[in-house]
């Protein structure tokens, strides 16, 4: 994939202290492509942890995910169902899969010009932060990964060090994320009004406006238009519009039909 050149200020804009300014960036479809609860299903299904039948239907959902962007009663239908798979998986046996989740599933998923931009941030002196509804603990090693400052991601509940299947709290998606970012702030003693926002999706619309610099980075139709009327930039990274619609269904059913064939292969194995 071409990477995308970033200009080198970014948007024209500097903080007036970069020590109370931070980046937020949202995970799915805008530092990676797809969503990363699809490459941690495929994990967890590799473990053993669910059936193939489980993995088929998550495997539809990322190819929606992917077709259409995000839409809140797919995120809901695979929040409710990772949590139903999660229970009894244990906490240590997440966290040591989450590099293996990042090597064979996020890595190269990784967008270069959103990983340009928050490489800028840090070079600035700003702290970098991921926002996603993804589990923390995936979330907190995709950051470290990525040299990052940390993640706020979706906490579930572990009682004894085993996951119970319910959340503390909400999913970390829309207007949650805004809310986790505000207490971030007021933890960190960052000043929102001097913090950018990235995001692909009209969902986390509550995210840019709470920050004083949004940007939409492949973004979806609603958030495009969004943008544009409030003359927030935008980023695609996409290799043209219509070219990247097309790029990123094949791409989606590819990714899908892999997973399929490997999920396929292992189960034939067992037997």
């Amino acid at each position: 994939m071409p990477s995308t050149p970033v200009p080198a200020s970014l948007h024209g804009q500097e903080p007036v202290n970069s020590g109370t300014a931070a980046a937020f960036f949202d995970v799915d479809n805008t530092l990676m492509r797809g969503a990363s609860l699809y490459a941690v299903a495929r994990k967890l299904y590799q473990h053993q942890a669910f059936t193939l039948r489980e993995v088929l239907w998550f495997a539809v959902h990322q190819l929606r995910f992917v077709a259409r962007g995000e839409n809140l009663g797919d995120i809901h239908a695979i929040r409710d169902r990772a949590l139903l798979l999660a229970a009894g998986f244990s906490v240590s046996d997440m966290v040591a899969l989450g590099d293996e989740i990042y090597d064979e599933f996020i890595e190269s998923k990784i967008w270069p010009g959103t990983r340009a931009i928050a490489d800028q941030h840090m070079h600035a002196g700003r702290q970098v932060w991921l926002v996603t509804a993804t589990p923390l603990e995936v979330a907190k090693v995709m950051a470290r990964r990525l040299g990052l400052s940390g993640a706020l991601g979706t906490s579930v509940e572990h009682i004894e060090g085993v996951y119970t299947g319910r959340l503390v709290g909400e999913i970390l998606h829309g207007a949650a994320k805004a809310a986790a970012v505000q207490e971030l702030a007021l933890s960190q003693g960052l000043v929102l009004a001097e913090c950018w926002g990235y995001s692909d999706s009209a969902n986390d619309i509550p995210l840019l406006e709470v920050v004083g610099h949004p940007v939409a980075i492949n973004p979806d139709r609603r958030l495009r238009r969004h943008a544009k009327e409030r003359d927030w930039p935008i980023y695609d990274f996409r290799t043209g519009r219509k070219a990247a619609s097309f790029g990123l269904k094949a791409a989606g059913v590819s990714g899908v039909l892999w997973g399929l064939w490997r999920s396929i292969g292992a189960l034939r194995r067992r037997r």
